[in-house]
């Protein structure tokens, strides 16, 4: 099998970075359609050809080995002027380095072949640390996710340095190769950069849950996306920590992946599932499928000593992939395909390993025995193995991808037996009590829509959804989601706030309703609200730096709603020296009169730090704030509540009364209202009249008077009556 990829790659697309098997020619970049993230593992430095040379020495190629580190040698360069995943070329291309030298030094000793080596692999690799490097050059400390091999990050060619994410494993996986690339080579500017990074990652962690999120913002450490579990973002941050420790023996490694494991076995591990849950509120699930990254992590668990767990979860693993030929790149919570890619990932395999040689169980090997026959039945093609594009139809994608323990085969067994059937084949399918999910779309110190973007949830309404096809495509499923929604005696009343425009033409006739918000300076303590000229901000979402910082500072800021939370884009404009915010709501049409105001709320963490004041506009009223800002350039408005707005003048609230009508004869009135105070209407003359009779009271001289606006005297002084 390997000699048919290896040798495919030789043949069809060396010096390319990979090979196309169904083509049968290599990936050149920029030569074929972009796939987008994909071809950032593409740097035009032969990648598959450094990433395979340690495996030719282990499987005892080694006339292949010294020729293939010949051609690494002598026709790979890496000043390129291309834009690469940092994550990818650290893990392939560095860490393909490093284990070719390591081996090429190795049989050199042996004196059996490479006599002509002299370190050329660790050079190459010390150059390509080099170009890395500047994607450290944050002031957080964690790295951008992309760098230019031969413009690094701030030089104007460099086409990349705009980032402001990253994820937890991209920036989590660099210890391993950077650690031996400062021990080989004598440079320990390599390790200090990763574990500064490990540091930021490790201090940024949830320290209620001790869990950590997906994406983090590289610039100011704050989580941008906070689903925690251990597949994709963020599986290989935790094997790096155990490993980092195996290989430098360092105990702050295993603390903090120890400290992360017993959270991972608390909030996370649902045996034999492995679910995501919001880090913050660590008890609520986000997700009811997995992805086949996590399969890496009963390896994991057999490197830390833990069997039993493991074992559950590589046998769910196991029966998804029987019931599927292959693990499906994300699975449901009842084992039905998510995502029906198989991209030839290795970690099932290398769960699979660890668990054989930790049990001796002879079923890890039948296990491992079934994975290369279904390599070699369903993705073997004649130029290589390619991907598989859908596990439920088999077709193909043009890519090429990538004293503890008791030696007992018995004590394994006794576990899978519970999860023999679990996906229904070959018995009735009982249902695993899974955890339900639950969506805050409640007041939980979270802004609803933006934690439901957050975790990849988007919300149509049910009437934007039957204005489109009724059909249904296969395997697409239409969700409604209800909330109910009630009021707690605990629940606070949303004080309305005003956006008032108080400079020429306006003077103060303009007034836009405005929600407030939950935190930030409390505007309902200001007597006289804040005053300031308002400007829009770039880039408009304020996510991140803010381009026009200096024209911000002494200002009311425009920003729109929208792609990160509110707390984190009131950061970055407080850093501005912004005096205020005026949040521009960038749903089209919604407007205060259709839609109730809601107080804006934090990201889940400390919103102590942030001292301006916010307010939300909707977007009807935003249009008229930005058209006013357009056409006049310099406005100034007034942020405070609604009572004290500029000639506002609090009226008294209208007494609310039932009021019951009874047509009667003249004189029967008398008869009636015995019962206590009634007030009568008497119709005369076709006018209308009033008056007030108190029952054991003085009659007013027996006439009524006329209910004018000049004849309220007829009418008790402290009561006012209201007709329509």
């Amino acid at each position: 099998m390997f000699d048919h990829a290896y040798g495919s790659y030789m043949k069809h697309a060396y010096p390319a970075d990979e090979l196309m098997p169904l083509s049968c020619k290599g990936r050149v970049r920029g030569q074929e359609p972009n796939r987008g993230d994909i071809d950032d593992s593409l740097g035009k430095f032969s990648l598959t050809l450094i990433d395979t040379l340690d495996t030719l020495v282990v499987l005892n190629k080694l006339e292949e080995f010294e020729e293939a580190v010949r051609k690494a040698v002598s026709d790979v360069r890496f000043d390129n002027d291309v834009v690469v995943s940092v994550f990818e070329t650290n893990i392939r291309v560095l860490g393909g380095l490093l284990g070719g030298h390591v081996m090429a030094d190795l049989l050199k000793q042996r004196g059996e072949k490479m006599q002509w080596y002299h370190d050329e692999l660790l050079h190459m690799a010390v150059e390509l640390g080099h170009r890395l490097l500047p994607a450290f050059n944050t002031t957080s400390g964690l790295p951008f996710p992309k760098v230019n091999l031969r413009y690094g990050i701030v030089n104007p060619l460099s086409r990349t340095g705009t980032e402001s994410d990253t994820c937890t494993a991209c920036a989590g996986t660099m210890i391993l190769e950077f650690a031996a690339l400062s021990r080989l080579s004598g440079e320990s500017v390599f390790e200090e950069h990763a574990r500064k990074a490990l540091d930021v990652l490790w201090e940024r962690r949830q320290k209620g849950s001790d869990l950590v999120g997906t994406v983090i913002n590289i610039h100011n450490g704050e989580w941008v996306r906070r689903e925690s579990g251990v597949g994709a973002g963020i599986d290989s941050y935790y094997e790096y920590l155990m490993k980092a420790y195996i290989l430098l023996g360092d105990h702050v490694f295993l603390q903090r992946f120890n400290t992360h494991y017993s959270a991972i076995m608390k909030y996370i591990s649902q045996p034999p599932l492995l679910l995501n849950v919001h880090m913050h509120n660590p008890t609520v699930g986000v997700r009811s499928w997995m992805d086949s990254l996590l399969a890496f992590f009963p390896g994991l668990q057999v490197l830390r000593g833990d069997l039993k767990p493991a074992i559950e979860t590589h046998e769910m693993l196991y029966q998804v992939t029987k019931q599927h030929k292959f693990l499906p790149e994300a699975f449901t919570t009842e084992f039905r395909v998510h995502w029906g890619q198989h991209l030839l990932r290795p970690e099932f395999a290398e769960s699979t390993y660890y668990l054989y040689k930790a049990t001796g169980d002879p079923y890890y090997l039948r296990v491992g025995q079934s994975i290369v026959e279904k390599l070699n039945t369903y993705a073997r093609v004649p130029c290589g193995f390619a991907a598989v594009q859908d596990v439920r139809t088999g077709t193909h994608e043009d890519r090429y991808m990538e004293t503890l323990f008791p030696n007992n085969p018995s004590f394994a067994k006794t576990i899978r037996d519970g999860y023999k059937y679990l996906t229904g084949v070959g018995r009735a399918l009982h249902s695993l009590p899974v955890r339900e999910i639950e969506l805050p779309l409640h007041d939980n110190g979270i802004e609803p829509m933006e934690f439901l973007k957050s975790m990849g949830i988007s919300l149509t309404s049910l009437k934007e959804m039957t204005l489109g096809d009724p059909t249904t495509q296969k395997g697409v499923y239409r969700v409604r989601i209800v909330a109910e929604v009630g009021a707690t005696p605990e629940e606070e009343a949303v004080v309305p706030h005003v956006v008032q425009l108080i400079s020429p033409p306006f003077l103060g006739r303009t007034v836009l309703t405005a929600g407030p918000a939950k935190f930030g300076m409390d505007l309902t303590k200001q007597e006289h609200g804040v005053k300031g000229s308002i400007v829009k901000v770039s880039p408009y979402t304020a996510c991140g730096p803010v381009d026009n910082a200096a024209e911000l500072k002494g200002r009311i800021a425009l920003v729109l709603r929208g792609d990160c939370m509110f707390a984190a884009k009131a950061r970055w404009l407080q850093q501005t020296g912004a005096i205020g915010v005026i949040f521009i709501d960038h749903r089209e049409g919604s407007n205060s009169d259709e839609t109730p105001l809601f107080q804006m709320v934090g990201d889940g963490d400390s919103t102590e730090d942030i001292t301006l004041p916010l307010v939300f506009l909707f977007s009807r009223e935003g249009a008229v704030l930005t058209a006013a800002l357009e056409e006049h350039h310099n406005v100034d408005v007034l942020l405070l509540p609604k009572e004290r707005q500029l000639g506002y003048d609090k009226m008294e609230e209208p007494i609310s009364m039932n009021i019951k009508l009874l047509l009667t004869q003249e004189g029967e009135m008398e008869e009636i209202s015995a019962g206590g105070p009634t007030l009568q209407f008497v119709l005369e003359n076709e006018e209308v009249f009033s008056k007030e009779e108190l029952i054991g009271s003085e009659q007013q001289d027996g006439r009524t008077q006329p209910c004018s606006a000049d004849s309220s005297q007829s009418l008790n002084s402290n009561e006012k009556l209201l007709l329509p």
